[in-house]
């Protein structure tokens, strides 16, 4: 069984962010970065169906030469080998242009089962996993909080609201995005990180994918990303006890809207 895992580096929850000079995102110097949280739920669910049922685990990343520390990461863990898809043409691709690229990239994989994280930790859009799916004409669900391999189909749980559970049944190949909680992470062992070292891991570029920058122009920018303005103020009222209550009752009526 090919279990593919797409995994992003994102900002580390600690760090401390600031906006860059065109208020268009953050300014991603002097600060660290991790692997997705979520992505580490999938990378898990992946080693472990690895163990059940054979085969191997190939981890996909879109980044720059940074997300390579992610990538051995996934790599320490136990996965065997990786694509770092990685051009300065990648910077600041939408969820579709990610889907598309990483979608060329895994064509010729033929993987039987392709997991993600339900969103990422920095734009949380929750998009790239299901657009991939349709790129690539693959059946897909999301939300998954158990997976069951039956043969060569797979029984899924996904997680609805209001505590509610959907059970669906899927051919595979198929495209899963994982919900955070699903199992326990493992940790890198002192072994793994040395096995790493040896893992092949291939980079390809736009050209490699057969792609060109109009393939990939975005669909949608952010135009202004800025942090949320202060308006408490503090407001006397003046005259007699009756006046003051009248007017206090007024603004927490009509302005407030907390009456």
């Amino acid at each position: 069984m090919k279990i593919v895992v797409c995994l992003k580096q994102v900002p580390a929850r600690d760090s401390l962010l600031r906006l860059n000079s065109a208020g268009t995102w953050i300014q991603e110097t002097d600060i660290s970065f991790e692997v997705n949280e979520p992505d580490i739920y999938a990378l898990e669910e992946a080693l472990r169906l690895k163990e059940s049922q054979g085969g191997e685990v190939v981890v996909c990343s879109l980044g720059p030469a940074r997300a390579q520390q992610a990538i051995k990461e996934a790599l320490a863990k136990g996965a065997d080998r990786a694509l770092h898809l990685d051009d300065p043409a990648f910077a600041n691709l939408d969820s579709f242009g990610i889907a598309r690229a990483m979608a060329k990239a895994l064509d010729a994989e033929k993987p039987d089962l392709i997991v993600t994280g339900l969103q990422s930790d920095d734009f949380g859009a929750a998009q790239t996993g299901v657009i991939l799916a349709e790129l690539m004409g693959l059946p897909h669900s999301t939300i998954i909080m158990a997976i069951e391999v039956q043969g060569s189909a797979i029984k899924v749980k996904r997680e609805l609201e209001a505590g509610f559970f959907q059970f669906i049944e899927m051919s595979l190949p198929a495209l899963l995005t994982i919900q955070s909680g699903i199992n326990k992470p493992r940790y890198a062992t002192l072994k793994g990180i040395m096995a790493a070292k040896n893992k092949p891991l291939k980079k390809l570029g736009m050209a490699d994918l057969g792609l060109s920058a109009a393939d990939l122009a975005p669909r949608q920018k952010f135009t202004r990303v800025y942090v949320p303005e202060k308006r408490s103020k503090t407001e006397f009222f003046e005259g007699g006890g009756k006046d003051v209550a009248a007017k206090l009752v007024d603004k927490l009526k009509n302005e407030a809207r907390v009456l």
